[in-house]
């Protein structure tokens, strides 16, 4: 990485502990959900978290999206994304609901990602905190 405080760096971990920890409470697998999208990683922070999960033996690949790379696509040069806030809000309140209005989407995992970005903490060469918090959306039938 070119960027040792990227903020993606600290986000993809974040989000892999997050990830994991609901998916072994629920006792679940990734498959058990249609979409697993997390906020806005990019290619490179989502590459990261693919990597870690793996390394815990959950492969998350047949079900992962990331904002930012929906958002982006492969056309523009977001290597690491862009706001986080943003792509996450654009994408969920977008195609995301609308699949699951339309029963393309029956049950995802929604996973918003950001840095706890602090001029102090960047002046003093200090990390950067991530944080993901990760919410289970399912559409019922009633």
């Amino acid at each position: 990485m070119k960027k040792l405080h990227s903020p993606k760096i600290p986000s993809s971990p974040a989000a892999c502990d997050t990830i994991s920890c609901l998916l072994r409470e629920l006792g679940a697998q990734p498959t058990d959900f249609d979409c697993i999208v997390t906020g806005d990683l990019g290619r490179v922070g989502a590459d990261l978290l693919l990597t870690l999960l793996r390394e815990d033996g959950i492969d998350l690949s047949p079900v992962y999206s990331d904002c930012g790379i929906l958002l982006f696509g492969d056309t523009q040069d977001a290597h690491a994304g862009g706001s986080g806030c943003g792509c996450s809000a654009a994408v969920l309140c977008g195609p995301l609901l609308r699949d699951m209005h339309e029963g393309k989407i029956r049950r995802m995992i929604f996973a918003g990602t950001g840095a706890m970005m602090s001029p102090t903490s960047v002046q003093q060469s200090q990390p950067i905190a991530g944080i993901c918090h990760a919410v289970v959306l399912e559409r019922s039938d009633a």
